[in-house]
């Protein structure tokens, strides 16, 4: 993720899955990233997963009207609701505005 401006809104979605329906998980989170892309006010995301299954994703946004939007957009509510019925033991999500960014990148 390139540096990122002051006041930038970044969603930070920690989650624990389940082994349960893996092929529905993966094609679900497949269709939230690429639909997650099409809205407006969206900058990128950056996501990782260990082998006990816990997952830190972290998506960014303009402002903080669009990561609103994106929480009631209606084909992320249904998949959020799959979430909690199969696919999550738990999560926790957080919400924080970015007051500085850097980065490095080894040469």
């Amino acid at each position: 993720m390139a540096k990122l401006s002051n006041g930038t809104i970044s969603v930070i979605f920690v989650a624990q899955r389940t082994e349960l329906d893996a092929d529905g998980y993966a094609k679900a989170a497949a269709m939230m990233s690429e639909l997650a892309a099409q809205q407006d006010g969206y900058i990128g995301i950056d996501s990782t997963r260990g082998t006990d299954g816990l997952g830190i994703t972290i998506s960014y946004w303009t402002d903080e009207a669009s990561a609103k939007a994106w929480r009631d957009h209606p084909d992320h509510s249904a998949i959020r609701d799959a979430g909690r019925d199969l696919w999550y033991s738990d999560y926790s999500l957080h919400v924080a505005k970015v007051t500085r960014s850097y980065d490095w990148k080894k040469a």
